[in-house]
């Protein structure tokens, strides 16, 4: 079973959240990492922030890239 929230969120029917849910936001968040990469950590942040990333998909991306998925990189 699958259930989408009011948020955006999928879920499977574990509870876990699945894959990225739109290539919209994997673009997004490319791009802020990118932006990390050439200017800075809080530069990104305000991107990714302004384009309605939530603040634990920032944090992970921005700060954890051990966490990142293989198409953030």
């Amino acid at each position: 079973m699958i259930e989408t929230h009011l948020d955006g969120k999928v879920f499977n029917g574990n509870g876990l959240a699945e894959a990225r849910h739109d290539e919209t936001q994997r673009v997004i968040v490319e791009r802020g990492i990118a932006m990390q990469q050439t200017s800075n950590t809080m530069s990104a942040v305000e991107f990714l922030k302004s384009r309605d990333v939530g603040a634990q998909v920032i944090a992970r991306v921005l700060l954890e890239p051990e966490r990142r998925r293989s198409s953030d990189e």
